[in-house]
């Protein structure tokens, strides 16, 4: 029972589209981020990419059954993953203790000092190989169709 992304808010967590990027950093993470940032605040190009994801991934599964990662979740560690070109432990690293990362994911909390929802190793392997290299150049064409128009 996959959904494209957790509707309601936690407490204390910071919203996806709020999330703030240092602007003089030189590494090559955030500009990954602030575009994932666009892709899930542009209502077009969301729509597009996931309808993309949910033919890979969801479809002719049933409704029914345990939760799992969201999409946006699948999407994002699977961009930072080949954007990074890293290995699985360091995308646990990241998806657990970056806060830009969590941030994007929508899982970041600040308030009360809680870590707030924390990805399994072997999840992260499950989930983010179901988008292979072609989806993402899917994916790709459709962000680049799209920055040409802006």
């Amino acid at each position: 029972m996959r959904q494209r992304f957790e509707q309601q808010i936690v407490l204390g967590a910071t919203s996806i589209g709020d999330t703030k990027f240092p602007l003089r950093s030189r590494d090559e993470l955030p500009p990954v981020l602030k575009a994932l940032q666009y892709i899930f605040i542009t209502p077009e190009l969301n729509k597009e990419i996931f309808e993309l994801l949910e033919n890979k991934i969801v479809k002719g599964k049933k409704k029914t059954g345990r939760k799992g990662m969201d999409l946006w979740q699948i999407l994002v560690l699977a961009t930072v993953r080949h954007a990074l070109d890293t290995n699985w432990d360091r995308l646990e690293h990241v998806a657990n203790y970056d806060i830009l990362t969590r941030q994007i994911l929508g899982v970041h909390t600040s308030a009360f000092g809680e870590l707030g929802y924390e990805f399994a190793y072997q999840t992260i392997i499950d989930n983010v190989s179901l988008i292979d290299e072609d989806l993402l150049f899917e994916i790709n064409e459709l962000v680049a169709k799209h920055g040409q128009i802006l």
